[in-house]
């Protein structure tokens, strides 16, 4: 596949994931570098949905370490169980946050962030790193993020 998108200029939020999630599919398929994948991931999601924040955190001992990711300057390291994703990591399920000054010890990595998504990929049954999304706007994430978030991160899975 090119390096290129395609997403209709003036598709709906679910028109959109359509579109984006088999090229994602395709730009990582026979890519065995998970870095370069999760890089390409984090700038496709950024590209085509244009999120605030978008990005992956890595469970390395004991703790989740940023990894690749589009848009401002990020926290660097998130405890187990702290913040959203640390909670998702720890409950090893998705968090869906409507307004994230609502949720109790929330980490603002930026002051503009508004409302999150975060979703666990899992390796041996284990959490192995979280996909997190921030929008800069109130109860932006609805269920259809969720679905075809949850969809992405099967294929993420299948690399890790």
């Amino acid at each position: 596949m090119a390096e290129e998108l395609v997403i209709p200029e003036t598709a709906t939020k679910q028109e959109r994931y359509d579109a984006l999630l088999p090229q994602i599919e395709s730009l990582v398929a026979g890519e065995p570098d998970v870095v370069a994948n999760l890089s390409n991931i984090a700038a496709a999601l950024k590209q085509a949905m244009n999120f605030f924040w978008v990005g992956f955190y890595i469970v390395k001992n004991n703790e989740l370490v940023l990894g690749p990711f589009q848009g401002p300057i990020a926290c660097t390291r998130i405890a187990f169980g702290k913040g959203v994703c640390g909670a998702s990591w720890k409950e090893k399920k998705v968090m869906l946050v409507p307004d994230v000054d609502q949720f109790p010890g929330h980490i603002a990595c930026s002051s503009a962030s508004k409302s999150e998504i975060v979703l666990p990929a899992f390796k041996h049954g284990e959490v192995a790193l979280v996909l997190d999304v921030d929008s800069d706007k109130l109860n932006d994430f609805d269920a259809t993020d969720e679905a075809a978030l949850q969809k992405l991160m099967r294929t993420v899975e299948k690399f890790l």
